[in-house]
Formats: C-alpha cells, sequence, structure tokens
C-alpha cells in the first residue's frame, strides 16, 4: 500500500516545482499556453498524493502521446485529419485525459477505500489513453482499410467509430507502453495485476469506438473530450471491479 502524508509542506513543494517546471516547459509545443497552466495543476495533484512515481507517470504519458501525434503530422494536416492548433493540447484534452485519473489520484491522497485498487484504475485509465492515442494517430497515418467498428463497412479515415488494423495493433502498443511504464514505477502495489490493467486498456479502446460509431455520430454536442472521459472512466472502473473478484 501506499504510504502518503498530504501535509502541507508537500503540497508546497509540489505547487512550487510544478509552477517551476511549467515555466521552463512551456516553450515546448505540446500543449497550448492555457494548457500548460492547467498542466501545472494536474502535476500538483498527482505529486500531492502520489508522489513522484504519479507525476512521472502521466509526463511519461504526455511525452509518448506528443510524441505519436507529431508521427506524419504534416501528411495528417493535409489530408485534414490532424490535430487542431498544430498538434497542441488545450486544457479540454489535458482534462478529458487526465480527469479520471486526477479523481482516483486525489481519492488515494484522501485514503479513501482500497489505494490498491484505485491506483490500478489510474493506471487503467491511462493505459486506455495512451491506447487510443496510438491507434488514433497511427491510423489516421498509415490505415489501408477504415471499417466502423459495429458493421465493418468501409467508412473514410477519420470517421468517429472507425478502426483499422494497423490502428488496432497501435492501440495495442500504447497500452502496453503505458502499463509497462506505471507497473514498473509501482511494482510493489500493482505488479501482479499488469496484464489486467494492460487488457483493459486496449479493451477501453474499443469501447471508445464503439461509443463514436453509435452515441457520438446521433448525439450532437458530444465532443471527444466527452467521449476520451467516458472511455477513461469504463477502463478504470471495470478494472477495479475485475481486480476486486480477483481478490
Amino acid at each position: 500500500m501506499i504510504s502518503l502524508i498530504p501535509i502541507e509542506s508537500v503540497w508546497l513543494w509540489a505547487f512550487c516545482l510544478n509552477a517551476l517546471l511549467i515555466a521552463f516547459a512551456q516553450r515546448v509545443p505540446l500543449l497550448t499556453r492555457s494548457g500548460w497552466v492547467h498542466a501545472g495543476a494536474l502535476g500538483t495533484i498527482l505529486w500531492g498524493c502520489l508522489g513522484w512515481r504519479g507525476w512521472l507517470s502521466v509526463v511519461l504519458y504526455l511525452c509518448f502521446g506528443s510524441l505519436v501525434t507529431r508521427l506524419g503530422f504534416a501528411r495528417k494536416k493535409k489530408a485534414g485529419l490532424a490535430e487542431g492548433r498544430d498538434g497542441c493540447r488545450g486544457p479540454e484534452n489535458l482534462w478529458g485525459s487526465a480527469a479520471t485519473g486526477a479523481c482516483l489520484a486525489l481519492l488515494i491522497g484522501a485514503e479513501f477505500g482500497s489505494q490498491k485498487l484505485l491506483l490500478i484504475g489510474f493506471a487503467a485509465s491511462f493505459a486506455a489513453k495512451l491506447a487510443d492515442t496510438f491507434g488514433s494517430e497511427i491510423g489516421k497515418r498509415w490505415g489501408t482499410k477504415t471499417v466502423l467498428i459495429t458493421s465493418l463497412k468501409q467508412v473514410p479515415v477519420g470517421t468517429d467509430g472507425a478502426i483499422s488494423i494497423e490502428g488496432t495493433f497501435a492501440s495495442v502498443l500504447g497500452s502496453f507502453l503505458m502499463t509497462f511504464s506505471i507497473v514498473s514505477l509501482f511494482f510493489v502495489e500493482i505488479g501482479s495485476f499488469g496484464v489486467l490493467i494492460f487488457v483493459m486498456g486496449f479493451v477501453a479502446t474499443l469501447f471508445e469506438s464503439f461509443l463514436g460509431a453509435v452515441v457520438q455520430q446521433r448525439l450532437v454536442g458530444l465532443t471527444n473530450e466527452m467521449i476520451n472521459f467516458l472511455q477513461t472512466c469504463f477502463a478504470a472502473l471495470t478494472a477495479m471491479t475485475i481486480a476486486y473478484w480477483w481478490g
């Protein structure tokens, strides 16, 4: 179990460290200016609740996600499939991906419930999101045949709910990288549940594609960020439920 003491000095140290790092990191074109401010808030929460390991795990998520977004970016931009703002994420992208993990981190910091189960949910949420990012970005760039997950009918690249073989394999890789990173950092706490986290990270990407095909195309105003939040919630809650049953 994680030993956490969320006293004032810990939070002050977390805030000052993240403020200093953001002051330098905002020169890197990964997030918008407001995105970096929100990243500082997220980083403070993670360090205050989970320590440097929780903070580093999400920094690795950001690095992996930004790297895969940049792969073939010029070609995706020419085809109209690239992320807006030249690939820089804003606050809505940040919290759509990390709100579930941040809430679980706060529960861990408050020593609410089983810290082990909450940490498994935290890991699964980020494994799911990186798997989704890998699948989407690589699928849009190198997917040779894109089909709708519900009907398997061929659809244009970038269609909500569309999948490809290349993107699916990329999702597996993304889930593995994030799972390996977090389990390596928290091996004593959740090492035995690594396979569960990895599988749920991938399964949640299929769930996200299903939502895109069935729900997002029918409900006006349901944004990608909302879908991302639902995906990470699904991954976290399902992983925690299975882990609880598993014992």
